[in-house]
């Protein structure tokens, strides 16, 4: 661009000034030496660029690394996290089984009048206690004395009858041989058998009216609790069949029942366990089954195990058992829920540890252990039943010498570094729940 405008100015300056050729040699060398000045121009602005932005990029460089070296500092000075370890707690224990169950009455009655009737009086108040024997219902009684009287009446002339006939039949029997014909001899034989058979006709007719004006009294067949009357008195009720009027029920609850189901699986564990001498059979022995109620936090009420169903139910899969217990205070009715504890094994050593520090990843469970350099690191676990003491157990996946990570779950990740503070897991006094204890 500067060559151009020079070239220019002296084209210019030839026209107007009236420049003279002869000097036109001198121009053109002047010429030439400002486009030498300006290459070199070019060159040294190129070298000075290309210096400053190898400059520029070498502080960048300086000062990245320099932000870098900062910023590890700060890690590597930054204090690594707070952890409470301990190891599992390894003891010798019995496993329990739990079973939610109901309660059910030792013995229960529908009490329904054996004959029909009016009414007449209740003798008991609702919900009492009652002995066996008691006269609950009072049925009006006139009709059936009638029918005794007539009972009576009948067995009377049936006597008189039958005496008749043994006076007839002793006449002909004294004659001789031939005094008599055969005839009359069968004639009063025959009236003699049918008179003693009229007489038990008679004395059953009898039996049966008395008997009708006992069952007038309805009484209790076992003692224990009543229900409500189901009828009031004044009604004319049905009786002497299944489909009678049902006048009040009365249910034994001393000794009461525990009725619960297990599942196919643990039957045949149980099985095993007894033939390998490492439980009781629950057929023939009384096995202690420990039960507690919606309320309570431990099972206090202590029963045993005194039957077990013949069958497996083909629709649940469950086999049903039944628990007997003393219930000497009435606390327990039928009906109530309960939940029953079972020895469901052997004693043997187990390691158990807290439940609320054990992760879950979908179907895998693990637990955070101390590893080298005090590093966090993962175990995979199988796990069992909650104990007694408020501890998991685990089957698999541990040993006793790892050291567990019981704080700080969810702020911790494997392969973190820690720093451990020693601690022991011990069980509680309530049986509910595990505490970690600083040592």
């Amino acid at each position: 661009m500067v060559i151009s405008y020079s070239i220019l100015v002296s084209q210019n300056e030839a026209v107007h000034n009236n420049f003279d050729p002869s000097k036109m040699s001198n121009h053109n060398i002047k010429i030439k030496k400002m486009k030498t000045f300006n290459l070199n121009t070019r060159k040294i602005q190129t070298g000075i660029l290309a210096f400053a932005g190898l400059l520029i990029a070498i502080i960048l460089m300086v000062s990245f690394t320099n932000k870098e070296e900062t910023t590890a500092e700060n890690i590597d000075t930054t204090p690594a996290m707070k952890v409470e370890v301990a190891a599992p707690l390894v003891e010798k224990i019995t496993e329990w089984d739990e079973y939610t169950g109901r309660f059910e009455a030792s013995n229960r009655v529908e009490v329904r009048a054996r004959v029909s009737g009016f009414l007449q009086t209740v003798n008991f108040e609702d919900g009492q206690m009652v002995k066996k024997g008691e006269v609950l219902f009072i049925i009006d009684d006139r009709p059936f004395k009638i029918a005794l009287d007539e009972a009576n009446a009948n067995y009377g002339q049936a006597l008189a009858t039958l005496k008749t006939a043994e006076d007839n039949f002793e006449r002909v029997a004294s004659l001789q041989e031939g005094a008599v014909s055969i005839e009359e001899y069968d004639r009063r034989k025959q009236a003699l058998v049918y008179a003693q058979s009229s007489i038990q006709l008679a004395q059953a007719k009898v039996d049966n009216a008395k008997l009708n004006l006992e069952f007038t009294r309805v009484i209790a067949p076992i003692t224990g609790l009543v229900s409500r009357d189901k009828v009031n008195e004044g009604n004319l009720i049905d009786g002497g069949s299944s489909n009678s009027t049902l006048l009040t029920t009365i249910v034994a609850t001393s000794p009461i029942d525990f009725y619960f189901t297990g599942s196919e699986s643990d039957y045949l564990r149980y099985v095993r366990l007894a033939k390998n001498g490492e439980r009781g059979d629950a057929r023939t022995e009384s096995l202690p089954i420990y039960i507690k109620l919606q309320d309570e936090t431990e099972f206090l009420h202590e029963a045993k195990m005194d039957f077990v169903d013949n069958e497996i139910d083909r629709s649940t899969g469950t086999i049903e058992s039944r628990a007997v217990l003393e219930n000497k205070d009435h606390l327990l009715e039928p009906g109530m829920f309960g939940k029953a504890r079972l020895m469901g094994s052997a004693e043997h050593e187990a390691i158990m540890i807290p439940d609320d520090i054990i992760g879950t990843n979908q179907s895998i469970r693990f637990v955070y252990i101390l590893g080298d350099d005090n590093k966090v690191t993962t175990k995979n676990v199988t796990l069992g039943p909650l104990h007694s003491n408020g501890l998991r157990i685990i089957r698999t996946g541990i040993s006793q010498e790892d050291k567990l990570i019981t704080n700080n779950i969810q702020k911790i990740s494997p392969g973190i570094a820690v720093t451990p503070i020693e601690i022991s897991i011990e069980e509680s006094a309530s049986g509910e729940l595990a505490i970690a204890k600083v040592e």
